[in-house]
């Protein structure tokens, strides 16, 4: 019973993340701003990570959890990095 349960919360759990993640893209190719954008791609990447997050519990794998991390890491770099070009212009400060 709750191994049955745990799959069917695993399968509704990836069908919100990936709707999430067809909005945000939805999001990124109309958004009027640049930082509509920007937290487009941020909500990309977030609902990237929560997939294989699930992914990996789903089918018990360590991998994913490594790539998980890897996207939460560069994601973060990446937006202080866009967000700081916006804000100054500029990423490195001479």
């Amino acid at each position: 019973m709750s191994a049955t349960l745990l799959n069917w919360a695993g399968g509704f759990a990836l069908l919100c993340f990936a709707l999430g993640l067809a909005c945000a893209a939805v999001r990124l190719i109309r958004g009027p701003q640049a930082e509509d954008r920007i937290l487009a791609l941020d909500t990309i990447y977030i609902n990237g990570m929560l997939i294989l997050l699930v992914l990996g519990l789903r089918f018990e794998a360590g991998l994913y959890f490594d790539v998980a991390l890897l996207i939460a890491l560069f994601g973060f770099v990446g937006s202080s990095a866009l967000a700081k070009f916006l804000l100054r212009g500029e990423v490195i400060e001479p």
